[in-house]
C-alpha cells in the first residue's frame, strides 16, 4: 500500500481534530505518536509535495545517530537515545533492516586530539559503547582509513529514512488517518469562538489545476522543515527564530572505490559549526556517499545550486543571516570555494581516506538543511519547539531528527496533550 493510493480528492472538507503540516519523517511521527495517545481522533497530515518525505527525509545519509555529539542535559541527548531505540524496534516490528555498520571519528592531527578526549568523555557520559583506539586499532576496523587516534562507536548504523517514513504512512492510514500530498497552506486563522483554526488550503493534485479551499481543525502541529518558520508565522507564533537553508553536496563512490569503506568514517567535527564536516556513509542500497558540505542555498528547495528570488530576498532581509555571516564568513567563504574547487572536496576526503583519487567521486544528490538561527545571528543547536494558539510548533529540528524522530513524535503528542489541557 502506498500513500499516494490512499490520498483524499481535492473536495475533502471534514473537519479534522488535528492537522499536521509536513509529511516528513518527524511530522509522520508525530502524527502517529497523535492517534496512539488519542485513539479516537481524526489525524489529517497535510504536504504540499506530491509524495512524502520529499525534503529532508528523503535527502540525508540515512544515519542512525548514536548521540556522541550532543550537550548533555539537551533535547538532542535525550530524545536520540529514547529514538534510537524506537527507531529499532519500529523497525523490527516492520520489516525494515538496519545495519549496525559502527562509526569511527577520527583525529588526523595532533591538536585535535584533547578534543578527540573530550568526545570520548562526552560518549561515556551518555552511556554509549564508546572507545577510544589508536592508529592500529583504526587500521584493523577501517583499513583504508589514516588517522592518530579516533573514537570507535558501535552505536551507529544505518537505515532507509523514507521506507521508515512510508510505514507511519501505511500505519496513519491504516488506523483512520489521511495522508494528503499535493496540499500547500497558504493562510490560518483562528475561529470566531476561538475554539480552533480555519486553515486556507491550495490542492494541485491535478496538473496545472490548482484550487483553493478550507477545512477546519481544532489543533495544529507545524512539521514543515524547510518552511517550519513560515507556517509558525502563518499561525501567529511569535518566534525570534528563521530558517536558513543550508545546502549539502555529496558525492558518490565510483564501484571500483566501494571496498575503501566499511562503515561510517567522520572526521572531528568543528565544535563551532552544527556540521559534521565530509564524511564517508555507505548506504542501505550498497551505494557509498561521501560529503556533505555546507553551502549557504539561495533557495529553500533549490537543490541543483540554482536561485530562488523569494527565498533569496527573505535571505537578505533577515537580521539573524547578517550577525550569522558577520561571525563566520570565512567559514561560509571556505564552504563556498570547496563546493565550487572539486580538489578542495578531494582534500578533506582524502584527510580520512588518502587512496581515494578525484575519479572516484561521483556525482550525488544533494541535500539541504533547514537550520533556524535566531535574530542575533546564532545557530541553534538544539531542538526547539514553540506553541501558540491551538497549536504546536517544531521550530528546529536539523541532524539529528531522523534518528530522534519516533521520540520527537512522542514529545510533540505530550506537548499537544497539555496545551488541551491548559
Amino acid at each position: 500500500m502506498t500513500t499516494s493510493a490512499k490520498r483524499q480528492p481535492a473536495r475533502f472538507s471534514a473537519d479534522a481534530e488535528v492537522t499536521v503540516v509536513g509529511a516528513g519523517i518527524v511530522g509522520l511521527a508525530a502524527a502517529r505518536a497523535i492517534q496512539l495517545q488519542l485513539p479516537k481522533s481524526q489525524v489529517l497530515v497535510l504536504d504540499k509535495e506530491p509524495a512524502i518525505a520529499q525534503h529532508q527525509t528523503g535527502r540525508n545519509s540515512g544515519v542512525i545517530h548514536s548521540g556522541l555529539y550532543y550537550a548533555p542535559g539537551s533535547a538532542k541527548a535525550r530524545l536520540v537515545a529514547r529514538g534510537r531505540v524506537l527507531l529499532e524496534q519500529h523497525c523490527r516490528e516492520s520489516g525494515i533492516a538496519i545495519d549496525w555498520c559502527g562509526k569511527v571519528v577520527i583525529a588526523s592531527r595532533s591538536e585535535e586530539l584533547p578534543a578527540l578526549n573530550a568526545l570520548h568523555d562526552r560518549g561515556v557520559s551518555h552511556g554509549l559503547l564508546v572507545h577510544r583506539i589508536g592508529s592500529q586499532e583504526l587500521h584493523e576496523l577501517e583499513p583504508h582509513a589514516a588517522g592518530l587516534a579516533a573514537l570507535h562507536v558501535p552505536e551507529a548504523g544505518i537505515v532507509d529514512y523514507s521506507a521508515v517514513a512510508s510505514s507511519l504512512a501505511q500505519q496513519i492510514v491504516h488506523e483512520g488517518g489521511t495522508v494528503q500530498s499535493s496540499t500547500e497552506l497558504v493562510q490560518v486563522e483562528q475561529l470566531a469562538d476561538r475554539q480552533g483554526l480555519r486553515l486556507s488550503l491550495l490542492t494541485a493534485q491535478q496538473p496545472n489545476m490548482a484550487r483553493a479551499y478550507g477545512i477546519t481543525t481544532r489543533w495544529l502541529v507545524n512539521c514543515a522543515g524547510l518552511q517550519s518558520d513560515r507556517v509558525a508565522r502563518l499561525a501567529g507564533c511569535d518566534t525570534l527564530t528563521s530558517i536558513i537553508p543550508f545546502r549539502g553536496d555529496y558525492k558518490e563512490l565510483a564501484n571500483s572505490a566501494k571496498h575503501l569503506v566499511r562503515g561510517l568514517i567522520y572526521p572531528l567535527p568543528d565544535p563551532r559549526w552544527p556540521f559534521l564536516g565530509v564524511h564517508f556513509t555507505p548506504m542501505m542500497d550498497k551505494s557509498v556517499h561521501v560529503g556533505p558540505n555546507a553551502v549557504l542555498s539561495l533557495g529553500r528547495e533549490a537543490y541543483n545550486g540554482g536561485v530562488n528570488l523569494a527565498d533569496t530576498k527573505e535571505l537578505l532581509r533577515s537580521s539573524g543571516l547578517r550577525h550569522l555571516a558577520a561571525q563566520y564568513w570565512r567559514t561560509g567563504a571556505t564552504e563556498l570555494i570547496r563546493s565550487l574547487v572539486p580538489a578542495l572536496f578531494l582534500q578533506d576526503a582524502q584527510r580520512l581516506i588518502p587512496e581515494i583519487t578525484q575519479h572516484d567521486l561521483l556525482p550525488a544528490a544533494s541535500g539541504i538543511r533547514a537550520q533556524a538561527v535566531d535574530i542575533h545571528g546564532h545557530l541553534l543547536d538544539d531542538f526547539a519547539f514553540a506553541n501558540s494558539h491551538h497549536a504546536v510548533h517544531v521550530l528546529n529540528a536539523p541532524s539529528p531528527a531522523a534518528t530522534a524522530s519516533l521520540a520527537i513524535g512522542q514529545a510533540i503528542a505530550e506537548r499537544l496533550l497539555q496545551l488541551m489541557q491548559d
